[in-house]
Order: structure tokens, then C-alpha cells, then sequence
């Protein structure tokens, strides 16, 4: 009885082993790290299509004090690295976000963060230098950047890239955007899109040091007391409350205006009608409030045109595209430009098209570099072939065009010459790894390089040019810096740079206020 019950088992076994695939090769089933993998990677692409700020715990309003050593009006980039350096410095800081979410604009950075003499280009035997870096981006500027700021800023430019590292996280991978002659667009190691993976980092640190963040907190006004910025006012909607929030010094990151299309028009009427490929919450609050408190502005009126917007969804596409190798042709098939250009100089020349639009066309070499596409591909914007012909067919130009036009290309990348314009850089890599992908582009509006007037120690200054006490500002809040062109990848450094530097020099002022 025994022998027969331990028969049954072993037949009872081996049959389970061959329904599960275990005994048999012939087996379709997926085993079960087979099967975890494809839910793991599927959470993985629902993860990435959510924004991480989206997803995070805020503080909860019940926890809002009556007063902080520094309030810092907007949960940038620039605003969350403020309050990282001023809580180093043993400040206690406090972030009001207007939008439900942290992140503004950075979030939607794609191309990286400009640096220069960095560890992570000597690491790969890049040769560059300060000054190199400044000499382009005052050529990109137009010889109109507020030459202070800018020294200031290629200056530190190498300290906040290895701030970045200490504190998890890691910009290593670099590339090169228009108006650059050097790889200095610093980028997360495996080529994805800067700005998700810097609002993550940032806001996991601030998470981790204690920082309160209150979303739906939508700052009206700064308060003052002898001329000293010494707190703010703020609506929070959802609860319905008004608070008035007392503070020993103010930094203003609330961003720029991309996204007001009435001051827009009001200072260039000249673009409207564009898509604008700003968060909603770029209005211009912060400026409008400095302007109450006496501060002044600087060149409003230069807005910067990115050349490649996607336009029905206004979405950027980075310029880290064009950086790894792609080019751009006219519903003719054809090269028009030097794709890696300054910014304004390409928009011009896609303005002049009779459709005012073009098509970025690339290989599978570029997708595998310039990670953003990945997602550029889940939101519908990439058309696909497994030959050059076949994106010609989908997108609806000359076939044999097309083609001439990228064996040209090709050629060029062979023989590092551009005689067609001049191209110089870029050009590591030609176009010759199918499948092939086109995205058609046009130029929206971008980035708003006017803004508040500040001085190096990122303190605003009144109409007289000195310091209003009390008041700071970084971030695209401000102006002067990039004059009238800004250079791609240098938004995400100015963020970084002068963000740390008005987390310091608030918490400076703070502890001499009684």
C-alpha cells in the first residue's frame, strides 16, 4: 500500500512538471521570471509615461507654520536646489508650489545641462575650458549677455555638475547643441531626457532632508516691512484658505511666461499664433510680484523660438536629436540649414519655408543615443520604416529625393566636410542603421530670456541697481543672462547654478535678520 501511494506521488509529480512546461522543451508557456520580467517591465513604461513629481507625496496643509527662516516661491529646479543649499547652510526653508505637481519647466527639459572643465569630460578626453564656454554663449547671446552673470556662471558651471553627482545625481553622459563647438551637455548616463530625472533627484533630496513642499499654493504677493521682503501671501484654493506666511528673506523661482500669451503679445506682437511648449504655470507671477516690490526687469521683449516643436501637443523635441547626428529636410526631401545652428538661426530659416515646417530624419544609431525618442515614440509623434524609402512614402516626400539627400549627408559625415552648410558639429555618426524615423517640427515658443534683473549673489535689484533686502531670484524668473539667444542646455545649468547660489546667499541674509 505504501509503495503504491509513493507510485501515485511520482506519477502526480511528473504530470504537474508536464503541464507546467518543466519536462518538456516543446512548451509554450512562459516560465515564471519570464512572465515577472513582462510585468515588471510593463510597470516600468507605465512609470516613465507618469512623472515621478506627479506621483509624490506633498506636504499635507495641516502642517503649514506661520513662519520659516526662507520661503521659496516655486518647486523648480531652481527653487529645490535653493532649498537644499539654504537647509545645508542650517536654515529652515519652506517650498510654495502654485500647480499640483513640483517641477515647472524642468520637468520638460529634454537636450542636458551645459558645463565646462567638468570631471566627467576629462574622464572622456573632451578638451574644453571657461572661457571657450563663454566666448559661445555670448556669440549665441549676440554679444548682449549680462557679461557679469555670465562669468559667474561658466565659472561654476564644473561645481554644480559635481553637486549634482554628490547628491545622486549624475549627468555623464555628454553631447553637444547648437551654437557649441565643444561636448558639454551634460545628460543622465543612459541618454534620457535631463529634466524628469533632475526633478526626481531633486525632489527625493528635499523628501529626504525634511523640506516641506505645499502644492496648490499659489503665491500672491511678497510682503515687506521697511523695504525688507519679510514673507509672502498665499492662496491656497483647494482648501479655500489665505495665509499670510512671515519669512527672514524671500527667493523667487517661479519660472518665466512662456505660457502667458496676453504679456506675450503685450511686449512681441510679432509671435502671436505660436504653440508655446511651456507648463501652464509659467505666467510671470514671480515677475509681476518683484515688480510690486519695486524690483526692475531686463529685456522682456527677447523670447526665444525653439526650431523643433512638435506642434500639434506644442511638445519639444530636444535638441540632443540633432546633436546625435539627426538632420532636418523640407517637404522636398531636402537639407536647408545647419541643423546645429544656434536656435534662432534655424527657426529663421524653417520660417522662410512656404509650409513653415520640416521633418527631422534619423536612424536607429540616433534612437539608441538620444533616449528622449523613446518617449517622443509612446506620444505618437515618430513615424517609422525599415528602409529610408519607406519614411518618405509615410511622410509624403520625394522618395528619390530623400534619398540623394541622405547619401549626401552620409558622405559628408564620411569625410567630416558639410559643404552644403557648413555643418560642423554632430557628425560623429552617419545615417546608415535602419530602421529609419522621421518627426515633423516646427518652431513654438520656448523660453523667456527676460526677466528680473538680479546680480551675481542672485539678489533683485530695484530701478537704481541696488539690492532690494531680502529678496532673491534664480531661474528663468530672471533675465540678462542668455542676451538674446539662449544656447540649448544652458537653462538646466542656470537653474542649477544660480539656484544653489540664492539658497546660499538667503540663508547669508537670514541670519543677520533679529
Amino acid at each position: 500500500m505504501k509503495r503504491n501511494t509513493q507510485l501515485a506521488i511520482v506519477l502526480l509529480l511528473a504530470m504537474l512538471l508536464l503541464i507546467s512546461g518543466c519536462g518538456g522543451a516543446s512548451s509554450k508557456q512562459p516560465a515564471p521570471d519570464e512572465g515577472a520580467k513582462e510585468a515588471a517591465e510593463e510597470n516600468k513604461e507605465k512609470e516613465d509615461a507618469t512623472s515621478s513629481a506627479s506621483l509624490a507625496k506633498y506636504t499635507p496643509l495641516d502642517q503649514l507654520k506661520d513662519s520659516y527662516d526662507i520661503v521659496i516661491v516655486g518647486a523648480g529646479g531652481a527653487g529645490m536646489t535653493a532649498a537644499l543649499e539654504a537647509k545645508a547652510a542650517g536654515m529652515s526653508p519652506v517650498i510654495l508650489e502654485k500647480m499640483q505637481v513640483a517641477g515647472g519647466n524642468t520637468s520638460k527639459a529634454s537636450s542636458g545641462m551645459n558645463a565646462s572643465e567638468t570631471k566627467f569630460q576629462k574622464e572622456q578626453n573632451i578638451s574644453d575650458s571657461n572661457d571657450l564656454f563663454y566666448e559661445e554663449t555670448l556669440k549665441g547671446g549676440h554679444m548682449a549677455n549680462d557679461k557679469d552673470m555670465l562669468r559667474y556662471f561658466v565659472d561654476h558651471s564644473a561645481d554644480a555638475i559635481e553637486w549634482l553627482d554628490t547628491n545622486g545625481i549624475r549627468l555623464n553622459n555628454i553631447t553637444i547643441t547648437g551654437g557649441m563647438s565643444e561636448k558639454r551637455t551634460h545628460r543622465p548616463e543612459d541618454g534620457s531626457a535631463v529634466g524628469k530625472y533632475l526633478v526626481s533627484g531633486l525632489l527625493k533630496k528635499v523628501q529626504e532632508q525634511g523640506i516641506p513642499v505645499f502644492v496648490n499654493a499659489d503665491v500672491q504677493e511678497i510682503t515687506s516691512k521697511d523695504g525688507r521682503a519679510n514673507g509672502v501671501k498665499v492662496d491656497f484654493s483647494q482648501a479655500n484658505e489665505n495665509k499670510t506666511i512671515a519669512a527672514k528673506s524671500v527667493v523667487i523661482t517661479a519660472g518665466g511666461f512662456g505660457a502667458n500669451m496676453d504679456l506675450i503679445k503685450q511686449v512681441r506682437p510679432d509671435l502671436e499664433g505660436y504653440v508655446t511648449t511651456n507648463q501652464e504655470g509659467s505666467t510671470g507671477d514671480g515677475i509681476t510680484m518683484v515688480e510690486h516690490m519695486g524690483g526692475t526687469t531686463v529685456d522682456m521683449d527677447q523670447i526665444q523660438v525653439h526650431p523643433t516643436v512638435q506642434q500639434e501637443n506644442s511638445y519639444l523635441i530636444g535638441e540632443a536629436v540633432r546633436g546625435e547626428g539627426a538632420i532636418l529636410v523640407t517637404s522636398k526631401g531636402k537639407r536647408f540649414v545647419n541643423e546645429m545652428a544656434a536656435r534662432d538661426t534655424v527657426t529663421a530659416a524653417i520660417d522662410k519655408l512656404p509650409e513653415k515646417s520640416a521633418y527631422l530624419i534619423f536612424d536607429s544609431g540616433v534612437k539608441s543615443r538620444a533616449k528622449a525618442i523613446d518617449y517622443y515614440e509612446k506620444m505618437g509623434f515618430v513615424k517609422k520604416a525599415d528602409t529610408i524609402k519607406g519614411v518618405a512614402e509615410i511622410i509624403g516626400v520625394p522618395t528619390d529625393q530623400l534619398q540623394k539627400t541622405l547619401e549626401s549627408w552620409n558622405s559628408a559625415v564620411k569625410n567630416k566636410k558639410d559643404d552644403a552648410f557648413n555643418r560642423k558639429t554632430g557628425m560623429e555618426h552617419d545615417l546608415s542603421a535602419a530602421p529609419y524615423y522621421a518627426i515633423k517640427i516646427g518652431p513654438g515658443i520656448h523660453y523667456t530670456m527676460g526677466g528680473v534683473k538680479i546680480n551675481t549673489n542672485t539678489e533683485v535689484l530695484d530701478k537704481e541697481g541696488a539690492p532690494i533686502p531680502g529678496l532673491f531670484a534664480a531661474g528663468e524668473v530672471t533675465g540678462g543672462l542668455h542676451g538674446e539667444n539662449r544656447i540649448g542646455g544652458n537653462s538646466i545649468a542656470e537653474i542649477i547654478i544660480f539656484g544653489r547660489q540664492a539658497g546660499m546667499k538667503s540663508a547669508e541674509y537670514a541670519k543677520t535678520v533679529k
